[in-house]
């Protein structure tokens, strides 16, 4: 196994890290428990949940079928985007202010797009920095309510 530092205090085991890697260093204020949603296989969907017209409380990424168990929470409805044959996301943006992540857009090689939340506070825009390159996983932290720090990990797979 490989190890990856996201922190001085916790190390995520990872699979191997392919060529072309490249991380979107994460926005917000970081308070709470780390996450990862690093899994084996491709990207193929994104499911996210907000607290009343407020900040995301709960992301959740499915891995060929398989749904990786939800960072935070999984209360209420989410919005829900699950990709089609050779699509990627290859964009994830948003805002952040006051502790949370407020709103949360991923775009896919094919130009649709999932956006849930509230346009309110500062801006992130999180890309590869590799041609090719397709989000491999999320981390941050989050602390039991909502997210409160995101970055992004690219990678060609």
């Amino acid at each position: 196994k490989v190890y990856f530092k996201i922190d001085s205090e916790l190390l995520f085991p990872l699979l191997a890290l392919p060529d072309y890697y490249s991380y979107s260093t994460a926005v917000g204020d970081g308070s709470g428990t780390e996450y990862s949603t690093a899994y084996d296989g491709r990207v193929t969907g994104i499911r996210v949940w907000e607290y009343n017209n407020a900040y995301i409380r709960g992301i959740q990424l499915r891995y060929d079928g398989n749904w990786t168990t939800p960072v935070c929470t999984s209360y209420g409805n989410p919005l829900e985007m699950t990709l089609r044959g050779n699509e990627s996301f290859i964009q994830v943006s948003g805002k952040y202010y006051s502790g949370y992540i407020y709103e949360i857009m991923f775009v896919t090689s094919r130009g649709r797009s999932l956006k849930v939340g509230q346009s309110y506070g500062n801006s992130f825009n999180f890309y590869p920095t590799n041609d090719g390159s397709q989000l491999r996983f999320l981390s941050g932290r989050q602390n039991g309510n909502g997210i409160t720090s995101i970055g992004a990990h690219w990678a060609v797979y």
